[in-house]
């Protein structure tokens, strides 16, 4: 276990000595012995916070609302910068889940998440409560870790898949970095533009617009993180200008790109999730070409 410090901010972190059997999920774990309106910074993926110490994390949100626990909540958790962690004695295993995969594990679409943080037991009825035990009766990590794993796959494995065309534009949009155009990825995998729309929020929780603006932050403020300059971020993501960066990532964070620069929830990905803990989307079988995709269907 590694320990993170960043100004103020201290805590612990392992990260898995293996890849997870299941693809589209990533994993670290958490000890944080007094963590202070941490701002949770939006990203691509859907989040599962699995408490079980003798704490417990606190997320304050819009409107004075408060989540304690362990929890889910859907891609872009933080947008608008109005959600902050707390908490003390805090041990947790933090997962991200590709939305490929979020709906098979969590027993519902992301998109019935409406944007919120849900208490996991409402999810998971006793199912969350046993796994908090669990994992609070081991002592190593990557024994967490493997229970963790198992539990997802078992789920997994049970759950329904979302549409291979789906699947694939996701792939495709992470893939360009969000760069990719609507209207393209409809054409290639022969559907409207207004089906794909359609579909993809309600498999993955946003629409596909909503999604390439999601993975094109992530990877600015990432490049800000690591002390790139705003105007040489802007150009090399795809942004018309410095301006446009600007307003982004205030949109997400509501901060700026200075700010958002200095943001530990950023700054500890290097350490908790290599290679920057982008779950990636299951391999859909079949063409992106509008024959291949009707024949995964």
């Amino acid at each position: 276990m590694r320990t993170f410090a960043r100004g103020a901010a201290t805590w612990d972190v392992e990260c898995p000595r293996r890849p997870s059997p299941v693809a589209g999920v990533t994993m670290a774990g958490f000890r944080v012995r007094d963590l202070e309106a941490l701002r949770i910074v939006p990203f691509p993926a859907v989040t599962l916070l699995l408490e079980f110490g003798a704490g417990s994390p606190v997320l304050d949100g819009a409107a004075g609302r408060q989540q304690l626990g362990s929890f889910v909540a859907g891609p872009g958790l933080g947008s608008g910068g109005a959600v902050r962690a707390r908490g003390q004695n805090v041990e947790c295993v933090q997962v991200r889940l590709s939305p490929v995969i979020a709906r098979a594990i969590l027993g519902v679409p992301p998109a019935e998440l409406d944007g919120a943080v849900v208490p996991l037991e409402d999810l998971w009825g006793r199912e969350a409560a046993r796994i908090r035990e669990r994992l609070g009766a081991v002592t190593s990590w990557q024994d967490r870790f493997a229970l963790t794993d198992a539990l997802l796959a078992r789920r997994y494995r049970a759950g329904p898949p979302v549409d291979p065309e789906v699947a694939w534009a996701w792939r495709r949009i992470v893939a360009s970095h969000g760069l990719a155009r609507v209207e393209g990825l409809a054409e290639d995998v022969g559907w409207s533009r207004k089906r794909l729309w359609s579909r993809f929020r309600s498999q993955l929780g946003l629409p596909p617009k909503r999604a390439e603006k999601l993975v094109r932050f992530d990877r600015a403020a990432h490049r800000l993180v690591a002390g790139e300059g705003a105007a040489r971020v802007a150009a090399d993501t795809g942004y018309a200008d410095q301006s446009h960066l600007c307003r982004d990532v205030m949109a997400f964070t509501g901060a700026t790109p200075t700010t958002v620069a200095g943001e530990p929830f950023l700054a500890v990905d290097d350490m908790a999730w290599p290679g920057r803990g982008m779950p990636p989307a299951p391999r859909v079988l079949g063409s992106p070409g509008r024959a291949g995709a009707r024949s995964a269907s």
